[in-house]
Protein backbone atom coordinates (compact mmCIF):
# COMPACT_ATOMS: atom_id res chain seq x y z
CA UNK A 1 0.00 0.00 0.00
CA UNK A 2 0.87 3.65 -0.94
CA UNK A 3 1.93 6.44 1.49
CA UNK A 4 -1.19 8.33 -0.18
CA UNK A 5 -3.31 5.18 0.75
CA UNK A 6 -2.36 4.70 4.24
CA UNK A 7 -2.83 8.09 5.27
CA UNK A 8 -5.98 8.47 4.12
CA UNK A 9 -6.95 5.11 5.67
CA UNK A 10 -6.16 6.54 8.85
CA UNK A 11 -7.47 9.59 9.11
CA UNK A 12 -10.85 8.34 7.03
CA UNK A 13 -12.76 9.88 9.75
CA UNK A 14 -11.62 13.03 9.65
CA UNK A 15 -11.93 13.69 6.06
CA UNK A 16 -15.68 12.84 5.93
CA UNK A 17 -15.96 15.12 8.82
CA UNK A 18 -14.59 17.98 6.47
CA UNK A 19 -16.26 16.87 3.50
CA UNK A 20 -19.67 17.00 5.32
CA UNK A 21 -19.13 20.14 7.41
CA UNK A 22 -18.26 22.09 3.92
CA UNK A 23 -21.38 20.25 2.16
CA UNK A 24 -23.55 21.32 4.96
CA UNK A 25 -22.03 24.66 4.92
CA UNK A 26 -22.87 24.88 1.30
CA UNK A 27 -26.05 23.55 1.41
CA UNK A 28 -27.14 26.45 4.63
CA UNK A 29 -25.57 29.21 2.10
CA UNK A 30 -27.86 27.93 -0.94
CA UNK A 31 -31.10 27.52 0.88
CA UNK A 32 -30.76 31.00 2.34
CA UNK A 33 -30.47 32.82 -1.25
CA UNK A 34 -32.81 30.26 -2.71
CA UNK A 35 -35.58 30.49 -0.21
CA UNK A 36 -34.90 34.26 1.18
CA UNK A 37 -36.79 37.09 0.39
CA UNK A 38 -35.71 39.21 -2.31
CA UNK A 39 -38.14 42.17 -2.17
CA UNK A 40 -37.47 46.10 -1.72
CA UNK A 41 -39.39 48.46 0.19
CA UNK A 42 -39.14 52.01 1.70
CA UNK A 43 -38.41 50.74 5.51
CA UNK A 44 -37.37 47.08 4.79
CA UNK A 45 -33.92 48.13 5.69
CA UNK A 46 -34.38 50.13 8.47
CA UNK A 47 -33.41 48.99 12.31
CA UNK A 48 -36.21 47.90 14.27
CA UNK A 49 -36.67 46.51 17.78
CA UNK A 50 -38.92 45.71 20.21
CA UNK A 51 -42.03 47.32 17.76
CA UNK A 52 -39.97 50.90 18.60
CA UNK A 53 -38.37 52.43 15.76
CA UNK A 54 -35.16 54.07 16.22
CA UNK A 55 -34.50 57.26 16.21
CA UNK A 56 -31.11 58.84 15.10
CA UNK A 57 -28.54 57.22 13.53
CA UNK A 58 -27.76 53.80 13.78
CA UNK A 59 -23.95 53.79 13.26
CA UNK A 60 -22.44 54.26 16.58
CA UNK A 61 -18.68 55.21 16.83
CA UNK A 62 -17.15 53.14 18.98
CA UNK A 63 -13.75 54.19 20.94
CA UNK A 64 -11.59 51.72 20.54
CA UNK A 65 -10.97 51.35 24.05
CA UNK A 66 -14.15 49.78 23.63
CA UNK A 67 -12.81 46.71 21.64
CA UNK A 68 -9.46 46.97 23.70
CA UNK A 69 -11.85 46.04 26.86
CA UNK A 70 -13.49 43.72 25.11
CA UNK A 71 -10.40 41.72 24.38
CA UNK A 72 -9.18 41.68 28.08
CA UNK A 73 -12.05 40.76 29.09
CA UNK A 74 -11.86 37.64 27.03
CA UNK A 75 -8.60 37.03 27.83
CA UNK A 76 -8.88 37.08 31.36
CA UNK A 77 -12.79 35.27 30.84
CA UNK A 78 -10.68 32.09 29.13
CA UNK A 79 -7.80 32.02 31.79
CA UNK A 80 -10.80 32.02 34.50
CA UNK A 81 -11.64 28.85 32.12
CA UNK A 82 -8.38 27.55 32.68
CA UNK A 83 -8.50 27.92 36.80
CA UNK A 84 -12.30 26.15 37.23
CA UNK A 85 -10.37 23.24 34.76
CA UNK A 86 -7.80 23.07 37.18
CA UNK A 87 -9.99 23.50 40.66
CA UNK A 88 -11.96 20.05 39.23
CA UNK A 89 -8.51 18.29 39.35
CA UNK A 90 -7.29 19.15 42.41
CA UNK A 91 -6.99 15.62 43.96
CA UNK A 92 -4.93 14.57 40.96
CA UNK A 93 -2.82 17.40 40.39
CA UNK A 94 -1.56 18.21 44.33
CA UNK A 95 0.43 20.53 45.57
CA UNK A 96 2.85 21.05 42.75
CA UNK A 97 -0.97 21.64 40.76
CA UNK A 98 -1.64 24.21 43.86
CA UNK A 99 1.82 26.06 43.07
CA UNK A 100 1.42 25.78 39.21
CA UNK A 101 -1.72 27.13 39.89
CA UNK A 102 -0.61 30.14 41.86
CA UNK A 103 2.14 31.51 39.79
CA UNK A 104 -1.13 31.43 36.87
CA UNK A 105 -2.92 33.67 39.11
CA UNK A 106 0.23 36.53 40.04
CA UNK A 107 0.95 36.51 36.77
CA UNK A 108 -2.42 37.20 35.78
CA UNK A 109 -2.64 40.06 39.14
CA UNK A 110 0.29 41.27 37.19
CA UNK A 111 -0.82 41.32 34.06
CA UNK A 112 -3.95 43.20 35.27
CA UNK A 113 -1.55 45.74 38.00
CA UNK A 114 -0.36 46.81 34.50
CA UNK A 115 -3.60 47.35 32.73
CA UNK A 116 -4.50 49.32 35.23
CA UNK A 117 -1.03 51.64 35.75
CA UNK A 118 -1.19 52.23 31.68
CA UNK A 119 -4.90 53.23 31.78
CA UNK A 120 -6.11 50.43 29.75
CA UNK A 121 -9.07 50.13 31.06
CA UNK A 122 -9.99 53.66 31.89
CA UNK A 123 -13.60 53.94 30.13
CA UNK A 124 -13.92 57.80 30.32
CA UNK A 125 -11.45 60.26 28.12
CA UNK A 126 -9.16 62.11 29.48
CA UNK A 127 -10.78 65.58 29.03
CA UNK A 128 -13.45 64.02 30.83
CA UNK A 129 -11.66 62.34 33.72
CA UNK A 130 -12.05 63.88 37.19
CA UNK A 131 -8.93 64.86 39.04
CA UNK A 132 -9.49 63.73 42.94
CA UNK A 133 -7.45 65.85 45.06
CA UNK A 134 -6.54 64.02 48.26
CA UNK A 135 -6.83 66.51 51.41
CA UNK A 136 -4.31 66.25 54.75
CA UNK A 137 -6.26 63.97 57.42
CA UNK A 138 -5.93 66.64 59.96
CA UNK A 139 -7.70 69.46 58.19
CA UNK A 140 -9.47 72.15 59.82
CA UNK A 141 -12.99 73.39 59.95
CA UNK A 142 -13.57 76.12 57.79
CA UNK A 143 -16.92 77.29 59.97
CA UNK A 144 -16.20 79.41 62.82
CA UNK A 145 -17.98 78.34 65.93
Amino acid sequence: MSTATEVVAHHWAFIIFVIIAFGLCAFMLAGGWLLGGRARARYKETPFESGIESVGDTHIRLSAKFYLVAMFFVIFDVEALFLYAWSTSIRESGWVGFVEAAIFILVLLAGLVYLVRIGALDWAPARRRVVVKSSPIGHTNPHKQ
